[in-house]
């Protein structure tokens, strides 16, 4: 009888075996999952109160400690993406009707900017064209004029290439009464930054990026001056699911004994362990600063080498773990990327909000042979050859590669 019910058939494409094909990703992420990665996430599956489960947990937060710099107690990671840590941050520090300062010079400001306006903050809007970055002298500029009680700035954009210099910002918010928001999810393992020296109030990150970790978990951390603004809420925070408060006793910050909050993604938690694992293996007995120091001198001295390209963002100003660069005129950044998929199964990719069709993006391998040693269509000017020659564009667009 049940069976006879039935009016929709099982569908053909899932009675095939799955076909995942071979690529080297080197767009702006998620980047390439080593082995030891992704055998965590296919270990066996346990619960998400199981001991093990909330040691796994605890060694999280001391890698998002380390991987921060920073000793915040309220230091864990989401389950969700970037995304989910930047909204996490804004609804958590925001009520209606605060005040927040948006720097914008490129997509990610944009984003958090929607984001506010959705909670309702005041949103005010400090720009800069794509490809700049913000001084000292600009954000001071907004604050006096302001008067906000969150300032928002991305430290890598990734539709740029651009890295915001941090230095004395954490100092200039608090001396105006305003809390320092940095987004790192583009640049968090690949460009310096030290959230308590730097006085960082919230950073986030997410865990394809540089930490090599499939999509789905992101790290977040808040100090002590933002957690004091979390406990003077007026109001609850309009989600459930992303509240800090319960969050933070999940995660074992509070000191109270854990309580169920919400299934987590148990294995991805596995997978980014092994991330955060192997960030600190890699600079063991070197320092993270040996390995942005390796980073920069390849950001600086080998990309873009021969390949009949140049940068679009000046070096003094380049994020490490995204190089952007500017396909000569006449050609289309789209036939080049469609090219180097079809024939060679590599990624890289276009801009994205303000740069879309202009700039492409790419996350670096971390290594001198990660991108273009292991990049046949690239070595050689000639690679141009193998695109068609399009209508000219009214304006150089640029591709990125890690």
């Amino acid at each position: 009888m049940a069976t006879s019910l039935l009016r929709v058939c099982p569908p053909g494409e899932l009675l095939r075996p799955l076909a995942v094909p071979e690529r080297l990703l080197l767009g702006p992420g998620p980047s390439n999952v080593p082995r030891r990665i992704r055998a965590a996430g296919a270990a066996q599956l346990l619960g998400h109160m199981h001991p093990e489960v909330l040691q796994v947990m605890d060694e999280i937060k001391a890698g998002i400690q380390y991987a921060f710099q920073t000793r915040n107690r309220l230091s864990l990671a989401l389950s969700g993406s970037g995304h989910c840590a930047m909204e996490a941050a804004l609804l958590n520090l925001l009520e209606r009707g605060d005040t927040v300062l948006v720097a914008i010079n490129g997509i990610w400001g944009q984003r958090a900017a929607e984001i506010a306006r959705r909670l309702g903050a005041n949103v005010c809007e400090l720009l800069k064209p794509p490809g700049e970055y913000f001084t000292p002298q600009d954000i001071e500029q907004g604050l006096v004029q302001h008067k906000p009680l969150v300032l928002f700035i991305t430290h890598g954009e990734s539709s740029t290439g651009v890295l915001q210099p941090l230095e004395g910002l954490g100092e200039l918010c608090h001396r105006h009464g305003c809390l320092l928001l940095v987004d790192a999810v583009a640049s968090l393992g690949g460009a310096p930054i030290f959230m308590d020296q730097q006085e960082i109030d919230v950073l986030y990150s997410g865990s394809q990026k540089v930490l090599n970790a499939p999509p789905g978990t992101a790290p977040i951390s808040f100090s002590e001056r933002a957690r004091e603004k979390l406990l003077r809420r007026k109001t609850k925070p309009p989600s459930y699911y992303l509240d800090m408060s319960c969050l933070a006793n999940y995660w074992g910050c509070d000191g109270e004994p854990r309580r169920y909050h919400h299934t987590a993604p148990i294995n991805s938690f596995f997978s980014l362990r092994e991330g955060l694992a192997l960030l600190a293996e890699r600079v063991s007995g070197t320092g993270l600063s040996a390995l942005w120091c390796s980073l920069l001198a390849l950001c600086w001295g080998h990309r873009g080498r021969g390949t009949g390209t140049s940068f679009s963002v000046p070096q003094k100003a380049r994020l490490p773990t995204i190089t952007t660069v500017r396909v000569p005129e006449g050609y289309s950044w789209k036939d080049i990327t469609a090219f180097l998929m079809d024939k060679h199964g590599v990624e890289i990719a276009g801009g994205l909000g303000p740069t879309a069709g202009k700039v492409g993006t790419a996350l670096p391998c971390c290594c001198a042979h990660g991108c273009w040693a292991q990049l046949p269509a690239f070595p050689d000017p000639p690679w141009l050859s193998h695109c068609p020659e399009p209508r000219i564009a009214s304006q150089p667009h640029t591709i990125t590669a890690n």
